[in-house]
């Protein structure tokens, strides 16, 4: 018995490590001294954070990242949240079926989803823009933000909103007085989720660019195919600092783990 704790134990240990080594070599390596990437990194130096400011490619690219993530975010939360009300409150059709289908792009290969995307948007001229841009961060978003509202919709007293309209309160009032305090924690791990997802997305993004519209992880991935250097390392820290805080946040207020857990039956 002992033994089978030890190799659980072990096996934990290696998992972590085998996660965290791209934080563990990509983070100290943009604070070398040199002026090419290396780990350990050759002396200590923030010349390669300081530089950040004078690449206006990056400060760009972080401003599209930024501006997209939020808006797909806003609209994610919006639709995403009133479908997971509807599937969880009404006894719709094929709800299961319903559910499955609005939470596909989770289970789906965002390879796959990018090229299914570009072949639809482009007959629509909508591949290499903003609109299709934003539309396909926001297909990639809502599933999150109805997994996490179903969860918490999952032990929702309906006699509250029943007790508010027996008091004379009209269907918005009981929707934004009542429903939206009680699932709050939800909506917002929801939106959080939904802007890491748009803010740290690579593989759709790639069929969905054009050429004067980047967003930061595309251009970190532009600028290690043409030359790797220490401001790339740079760059990605900041990626992965924003993504650690997004995580800790959502952690916090839901659970990272609900936003896979099974939905409202």
């Amino acid at each position: 018995m002992k033994s089978i704790t030890w190799l659980r134990t072990a096996a934990a240990i290696i998992t972590i490590i085998y996660i965290l080594i791209p934080l563990i070599v990509v983070i100290p390596a943009s604070f070398t001294s040199a002026s090419y990437p290396s780990f350990p990194p050759e002396g200590f130096s923030f010349q390669w954070y300081t530089k950040l400011l004078d690449r206006p490619e990056f400060m760009e690219a972080m401003m599209n990242s930024v501006k997209f993530a939020l808006f797909a975010a806003f609209f994610s939360v919006l639709f995403g949240t009133l479908g997971a009300m509807a599937i969880a409150k009404y006894d719709i059709p094929g709800k299961t079926y319903i559910t499955a289908l609005l939470t596909s792009p989770l289970s789906v290969p965002q390879l796959v989803l990018g090229i299914a995307l570009l072949i639809f948007f482009t007959p629509l001229m909508l591949a290499g823009t903003s609109t299709g841009f934003l539309l396909a961060h926001i297909i990639i978003c809502i599933p999150y933000v109805i997994r996490l509202v179903l969860t918490g919709l999952s032990g929702f007293d309906y006699n509250l909103e029943r007790a508010a309209s027996i008091l004379g309160a009209n269907p918005f009032v009981v929707f934004w007085k009542v429903t939206v305090p009680l699932i709050r924690p939800a909506i917002i791990s929801g939106g959080l989720f939904a802007f890491l997802t748009s803010f740290d997305n690579v593989t759709v993004s790639m069929f969905m660019i054009s050429p004067d519209m980047r967003t930061l992880p595309i251009e970190i991935f532009s600028q290690m195919q043409d030359a790797y250097n220490p401001i790339v390392a740079s760059v990605s820290s900041v990626v992965i600092f924003i993504s650690v805080i997004l995580i800790v946040i959502l952690e916090k207020m839901q659970g990272v783990g609900k936003v896979f857990g099974g939905s409202h039956s």
